[in-house]
C-alpha cells in the first residue's frame, strides 16, 4: 500500500464516531463477523493460524504480540462503522471537499526564465469536492500510488499553485519525494 492509499485509509477510519474494541477477544470478534464466521479466512486475513484465532476467542490467549496487535487495530480500523465512512466520503466528495496537508518535494515546469528546481514544501492546503471525488473513485476502481499522487497534485496545482487561475497559468505541477501526507475529510 503507497502512502496516499494508506493516508487515504487513516482519513477513512478518522471518521469513526464510536472507539474500536480494546480488548484482543473483542477485536477477534469483530474480525469474525465480518469473515461471515469462518476462522480460517480470519487466520490467513491476520497471518496467524486457524487455531491462535480460536484460542482469542476462547480467551485463553489475551496479549497479542506488538505485530499481531498492530495488525489486529489495522483491520479492525479498516473494517469499523463502513457507512459512517462511506457517507464521510459522500460529504466530502460532494460537499466539505478534503484537507490535504504534506511536506514533499514539489517541482515545476513554467514558462522560460522562471525555476523548476524542485524544493521540499509543507503545505496545508483545502481542496475542493471535485478533487476528493476524484480521489475516492480513483481508489475504488483500484488506481496506482502514482494516479492518486496525480490527482492530489493536479489539485494543489489549481488551488495552491495557480490560486484558481488567478496566477501562474502556465505552470505545471510535479508531487514527489513525499515526506508525509495526511488528509482530512
Amino acid at each position: 500500500m503507497g502512502e496516499m492509499e494508506e493516508a487515504l485509509a487513516r482519513a477513512s477510519a478518522g471518521t469513526a464516531t464510536r472507539p474500536i474494541p480494546k480488548s484482543a477477544q473483542a477485536r477477534m470478534r469483530f474480525l469474525l463477523k465480518t469473515e461471515k464466521g469462518s476462522t480460517r479466512a480470519l487466520a490467513a486475513r491476520l497471518g496467524i493460524t486457524q487455531r491462535t484465532v480460536e484460542r482469542y476467542l476462547k480467551g485463553t490467549l489475551r496479549r497479542p504480540r506488538a505485530e499481531l496487535a498492530a495488525r489486529l487495530e489495522r483491520e479492525v480500523r479498516r473494517d469499523w462503522q463502513p457507512r459512517v465512512q462511506q457517507r464521510a466520503k459522500k460529504q466530502a466528495a460532494t460537499a466539505t471537499g478534503i484537507v490535504i496537508e504534506t511536506r514533499a518535494r514539489f517541482g515545476f515546469t513554467a514558462a522560460p526564465g522562471s525555476t523548476d528546481d524542485g524544493r521540499i514544501r509543507r503545505i496545508t492546503q483545502h481542496l475542493p469536492p471535485p478533487y476528493a471525488a476524484r480521489l475516492f473513485d480513483a481508489q475504488s476502481a483500484g488506481a496506482t500510488e502514482q494516479q492518486l499522487q496525480r490527482i492530489a497534485a493536479e489539485g494543489l496545482q489549481e488551488i495552491y499553485f495557480k490560486d484558481n487561475g488567478r496566477r501562474a497559468a502556465d505552470l505545471e505541477v510535479e508531487f514527489t519525494d513525499i515526506d508525509y501526507i495526511e488528509l482530512e475529510f
